[in-house]
């Protein structure tokens, strides 16, 4: 699921890929800029901001995309064959003499100039993986509204950029909270650690190919995939600290993981 960690990758092969080239297709298949042609345009690199993707051309272009849930971009080397999906799937083909990235189900992919950004990206709180991270100003955020169910604020992008819903759940674990609990009702102590925590766990898995909160390493947990994160993911199973079954509700169509024994807070009646 792609959250800030892994949109920074996505990012890096990007711009490896296609930073200083000249683009021999630039073709956007969304009904919005169908007739766009970005052919013979330099690019000067692909950035993260959160959970965004800027794509910067020489000519003060910018290209945004976000991946949401099932969004993906891939990277192929020229004449190798494209493996990310069927082809009704595709909204993007940015090629270069040497490779081609392609984008799958993106929900978001608009062309914009460089100078508007702030439009698509300027409405969000301190990157956790990005220049501008403040951990004062993010704590600030969280604690604006107290009355606010902790997991609500933590998936806020405006409070803090880079936390999606696996996150979210392995957040409120740490901080022996249920993703329902207002913030007001955290221990004083908690909501600074809950701020420090997640850059703390998105820096640590911004370089790994698999994505991990318990420390669990890739190569230990092939074959065992889920004992790389506390709760998400492991509804009916054993809580790794207590053994308590976790539980799983649906949180805004998306799945909230938690440990009824070690997570204290309101949660959904069944």
């Amino acid at each position: 699921m792609p959250e800030g960690d892994t949109v920074l990758q996505t990012a890096r092969r990007l711009d490896a890929a296609l930073a200083g080239q000249v683009l021999t297709v630039g073709d956007l298949r969304v009904p919005r800029f169908a007739t766009a042609d970005l052919s013979g345009r330099t690019v000067l690199g692909v950035t993260a901001r959160g959970k965004h993707l800027l794509t910067r051309f020489q000519d003060g272009l910018t290209l945004h995309s976000h991946l949401r849930m099932e969004g993906a971009w891939r990277v192929y080397d020229a004449g190798e064959r494209w493996r990310g999906g069927p082809g009704h799937q595709i909204r993007a083909v940015l090629a270069t003499a040497e490779h081609t990235a392609v984008g799958y189900r993106l929900p978001v992919l608009e062309l914009l100039r460089t100078v508007d950004e702030g439009q698509v990206v300027g409405h969000l709180g301190p990157d956790l993986l990005g220049p501008d991270w403040d951990p004062d100003i993010a704590l600030r955020h969280l604690l604006a509204d107290p009355g606010r169910p902790v997991g609500d604020a933590l998936l806020d992008q405006r409070n803090l950029a880079g936390i999606g819903n696996v996150y979210m759940c392995e957040l409120c674990f740490m901080a022996r909270a249920t993703p329902w609990l207002p913030v007001g009702e955290l221990p004083p102590r908690t909501p600074a650690r809950l701020v420090s925590t997640a850059e703390q766990l998105l820096a640590a898995n911004r370089d790994r190919p698999m994505r991990t909160t318990t420390g669990a390493t890739p190569a230990l947990s092939r074959g065992r995939t889920r004992e790389r994160l506390f709760v998400y993911g492991r509804a009916g199973r054993p809580c790794l600290r207590c053994r308590t079954t976790v539980r799983v509700a649906d949180r805004d169509n998306r799945p909230a993981y938690w440990c009824p024994h070690c997570q204290t807070g309101p949660v959904p009646v069944p």
